[in-house]
């Protein structure tokens, strides 16, 4: 496997080479996944960590940018936490397809102070990888067909750039058709 990926004007490296551009639970997942050679990390401004303000900077088109957003909901007083994993040109169908998956009867995303201290990341990078043992990860199958995509790193100075498909091999993970609509 290349020691590189190449993505809009994003200069990548191996993200095992780079542990200080990842959240400490992203380094340990990446650590124990047998794939970690395919996964890739670039620096990036932190101002820019949002999704249009890191596309438009760093001449990657939103098709190829992933977002992971945490969500929650309850069921018989139990606490439910799931991330679903959309391409930024879509919107997660919460309400119905992740709603469902969680076996809950409301799902809601999850307030900014609960995902960060839930997951050990900053608010802005979350990513599928390295999210805590039992959620389930849900990547739409878009995101699994786009080839190379890039996500949140866990902190907000970095991004990553893996296959999509990769992303449905972690823990936890299930490819779903139709998670996701256009925006």
């Amino acid at each position: 496997m290349s020691n590189a990926m190449t993505l809009g004007r994003l200069d990548t490296v191996a993200a095992s080479s780079r542990p200080d551009l990842l959240a400490p639970p992203v380094v340990s997942a990446l650590r124990d996944f047998a794939g970690a050679d395919g996964v890739f990390v670039a620096p990036i401004d932190p101002d820019l960590a949002d999704t249009a303000a890191f596309c438009a900077a760093y001449d990657v088109p939103l098709a190829v940018s992933a977002n992971c957003v945490v969500v929650t909901g309850k069921r018989a007083g139990e606490q439910r936490w799931a991330a679903a994993v959309v391409l930024a040109t879509t919107r997660a169908d919460v309400n119905t397809v992740v709603r469902r998956r969680m076996d809950v009867r409301k799902v809601s995303f999850a307030a900014m102070a609960d995902a960060t201290s839930v997951t050990g990341m900053e608010y802005g990078g979350i990513t599928p990888i390295g999210l805590p043992t039992g959620w389930p990860i849900l990547v739409d199958a878009a995101v699994a067909a786009a080839g190379p995509v890039v996500i949140g790193s866990g902190i907000r100075g970095s991004k990553i750039v893996i296959d999509g498909a990769v992303l449905g091999l972690f823990p936890g993970a299930e490819v779903i058709e139709s998670l996701a609509t256009p925006v």
